[in-house]
């Protein structure tokens, strides 16, 4: 649990529930969850990867896939059903509050296999003040990313409220100085239930479906993101390179 910093009262704890969103019916890469990484499927990493993480209290796995509820329920992985209507990550962990109660819900997709501790934290530390809603993070964005548009730029203000969130290179470097710090925003949230609870409730917002980014939802309803840094790039698995690559990397760390 994290505390909940009171002013002239003793510090709130905080119940934190974990939320692996698994389904099966990705476009670009079908079955990922289910597919092996190094003998194992990619959703039995991310499961294991959030258990090593000290802050969570309890990590549960939701789907719509009876595949993907049969494998968990063969490895002792926590997971539950979930309506198979369920448009965005956010809404499958909204589903999951109706039954589940928490203070704090994180939502770690099902292709990060690559989640760290240190991610977590970060995640959570806005969460000390009371006024944060939502919360996520952001990392260095590579030269080789910065134009790619599946690799979704943020801009913050000095206080790491998110401005806007895009597929697009921005900030936009209009002289070509060649000096700006592009950062890359990592998939993975955490909400207060007042925000889950709001989510679905409000309007897919015409940025949301322009850029096909859930969070700006959010932010076009004016509910705040707050954005932390963090040095630990992710590598969300999107594609077959995506995979491959991932693959090495667990190797190689498992071989250490």
């Amino acid at each position: 649990m994290i505390e909940l910093e009171t002013s002239g009262e003793q510090a709130v704890r905080q119940r934190t529930l974990a939320v692996i969103p698994a389904r099966l019916g990705s476009t670009r890469l079908p079955r990922k969850v289910l597919r092996e990484i190094a003998g194992e499927p990619m959703l039995a990493w991310v499961y294991r990867a959030a258990r090593a993480c000290p802050l969570l209290d309890q990590v549960l796995i939701a789907t719509d896939s009876d595949e993907v509820l049969d494998y968990a329920q063969q490895h002792s992985l926590p997971a539950v059903f979930t309506p198979e209507d369920c448009a965005s990550g956010t809404d499958r962990v909204h589903a999951v509050a109706q039954s589940i109660p928490a203070d704090i819900y994180v939502n770690i997709q099902g292709d990060e296999p690559m989640l760290r501790p240190e991610h977590i934290e970060a995640l959570l530390a806005p969460f000390t003040h009371a006024e944060v809603e939502v919360a996520t993070l952001s990392t260095p964005c590579a030269p080789d990313q910065i134009d790619n548009p599946h690799a979704v730029k943020v801009v913050t203000a000095s206080n790491g409220r998110a401005l806007y969130f895009s597929r697009a290179t921005i900030p936009y470097d209009r002289d070509q100085q060649g000096n700006v710090a592009y950062r890359k925003h990592l998939g993975i949230y955490a909400y207060r239930k007042s925000a889950l609870e709001k989510f679905p409730k409000l309007p897919l917002s015409a940025l949301e479906a322009t850029e096909k980014l859930e969070q700006l939802r959010f932010l076009e309803n004016g509910i705040d993101i707050y954005v932390t840094e963090t040095p630990y790039d992710t590598i969300g698995v999107d594609t077959e390179e995506d995979l491959e690559r991932v693959e090495r990397i667990l190797c190689e760390s498992k071989a250490t």
